[in-house]
């Protein structure tokens, strides 16, 4: 089951208009406009961690890992810029899909 989440991630984010995919960091990772506005964290340098980070708007990622710190954690590196990480295991599609369309609307939006 830990290969499909990754699969789950890709399925979702290219469905997006102008989404691409890239490695980076040895994970993949989605753009738009040449923006990161996800990153799978397939057990990234042994943390354990089966999961996608994605940037949250200020405030939602005190307040996700706060309501459920079994699917929501703070990610090393892109943790302090507001992201959050999301346990892939804890968490449904339709849900994911929810937090992906919102980064992307993030990451699409900004100037």
């Amino acid at each position: 089951m830990e290969d499909q989440h990754p699969e789950r991630v890709r399925r979702i984010c290219l469905a997006m208009a102008g989404a691409t995919e890239k490695l980076s960091h040895g994970e993949p990772t989605f753009f738009v406009r040449k923006r990161v506005f996800a990153m799978i964290s397939n057990n990234h340098h042994g943390d354990g961690h089966v999961a996608v980070c994605i940037p949250a708007a200020p405030g939602e990622q005190a307040a996700l890992i706060a309501s459920r710190p079994e699917t929501y954690y703070y990610p090393k590196y892109v943790g302090v810029s507001g992201w959050v990480g999301i346990e892939l295991s804890q968490i449904d599609d339709e849900d994911l899909a929810v937090h992906l369309h919102e980064a992307f609307r993030m990451i699409n939006n900004k100037r």
